[in-house]
């Protein structure tokens, strides 16, 4: 198929060499003309501008992905490429907007036939080998012609042991790592959700990791201090135990490269989906005690840095490429 991908940064760039290698053709523009040139030179079509690259899809069914940030950048790329789109289209948004956002969106492009779909991807900077999971919601016509691009995007079932008991009631994409989850803005909607519980979990592991640093301390009983090699902890959690998943390989990978985290200050961003998380817990009165807790340690680690948020810095370079913000003075 051919599919048209706007903003060529760490993910954008990656799921058009995934598509390429799965044989899709892919028309690339990026404000950046290094990022282009890269990937003509594995075979995709270059555009100048977003008109151009709609005049360059060549399909009966234009198909485009926006994959920039959320914000102002995302809003004026939809609405220009919009109006360059003809009834049937599809237009898809796979950075982290608000689903209030996409609602929105859905409805203003609705009105001259153009489809718009909501893709929630995860996967970062990982997702070239690893392959994306994909969370998508809005036209479902749209999702089921566009199957064979979110097939090659998702991981596929893998090594991972299959789910007991599944049977016809349950959608057999989702064992390969994508699924249609509703409606305009459902997809975005389970990201930021997905989002909010990978702050908690992450805010847990390095909790957990500063207590066992913290032992060490000169201020404790003498026969009930314990110097941990933190790298060999984290390894042999990883065999068997019950916190087994990707943020432990990714502590583990970083406790063994530096044990002390000296590289990180621990100042740790949040990038907005944790908030809006929050916010759609007051919205519904749903309790969410520990995502709201995980959120606000991300705000005072601005102002007072402790081993746990250095470990927050390390799992977060680890699984997305995010460096942490420049130290002030």
């Amino acid at each position: 198929m051919e599919l048209g991908v706007i903003g060529l940064g760490r993910m954008g760039g990656n799921i058009v060499r995934r598509l390429h290698r799965a044989g899709h053709h892919c028309v690339v523009y990026d404000a950046n003309p290094k990022a282009v040139a890269d990937l003509v030179a594995i075979g995709a079509t270059p555009a100048t501008s977003l008109a151009d690259l709609a005049g360059k899809l060549k399909q009966s069914t234009r198909a485009a992905w926006v994959m920039l940030p959320a914000g102002k950048i995302t809003e004026e790329a939809v609405a220009e490429l919009g109006g360059y789109f003809g009834a049937g289209d599809i237009l898809i948004d796979g950075g982290n907007s608000n689903f209030k956002d996409d609602v929105r969106r859905a409805a203003e492009l609705g009105a001259k036939g153009v489809r718009y779909l909501d893709v929630g991807t995860s996967g970062g900077v990982w997702g070239l080998e690893r392959g994306y999971c994909l969370m998508i919601g809005g036209d479902k016509a749209a999702f089921e012609y566009l199957d064979p691009i979110f097939a090659a995007l998702a991981p596929g079932i893998g090594d991972i042991p299959r789910t007991e008991d599944r049977g016809a009631g349950h959608d057999p994409r989702a064992e390969q790592g994508y699924l249609h989850c509703g409606p305009s803005g459902a997809g975005h909607f389970v990201k930021m959700i997905h989002n909010g519980i990978e702050y908690g979990m992450m805010q847990a592991m390095a909790e957990g990791f500063d207590i066992l640093q913290g032992r060490a301390s000169a201020k404790l009983q003498a026969d009930q201090r314990y110097d941990f090699n933190m790298a060999d902890v984290a390894e042999v959690w990883r065999r068997g135990s019950v916190v087994v998943s990707w943020l432990l390989d990714l502590s583990a990978q970083a406790l063994t490269r530096d044990g002390t985290l000296e590289t990180f200050s621990g100042h740790v961003e949040d990038s907005g989906e944790g908030r809006w998380t929050i916010d759609t817990a007051i919205e519904q009165a749903t309790p969410a005690e520990v995502l709201a807790a995980s959120l606000f340690v991300r705000f005072r680690s601005r102002q007072d840095h402790t081993f746990a948020e250095k470990m927050l810095s390390a799992m977060r370079l680890g699984f997305g490429g995010h460096v942490e913000a420049p130290k002030k003075g």
